[in-house]
């Protein structure tokens, strides 16, 4: 299990875009992928649950990668979430 925290710097946090962007780049690994923010676990491949989270500008959020691609998935969502996030 990989996990690590980023802070959102998109001026609109987390809207219907961004999330779907996010939900598709998830979709191209094998490994379960999860956002936590105040306490609160939702699973990366459902756009709903990630808009719910209401992650905005300044939010830090958990991610946490498990699976067999855990290691380059994480490695790419951490790029992923510094160029669109």
């Amino acid at each position: 299990m990989r996990s690590f925290m980023y802070t959102i710097k998109a001026p609109v946090g987390m809207h219907a875009r961004h999330a779907g962007l996010l939900v598709k780049e998830v979709g191209r690994y094998q490994s379960a992928v999860t956002f936590a923010k105040d306490g609160r676990s939702v699973d990366a491949r459902r756009i709903l649950a990630l808009m719910g989270l209401g992650v905005k500008q300044g939010d830090l959020v958990t991610v946490t990668v498990e699976g067999e691609d855990e290691d380059v998935a994480a490695t790419q969502l951490k790029a992923f979430l510094w160029t669109n996030f």
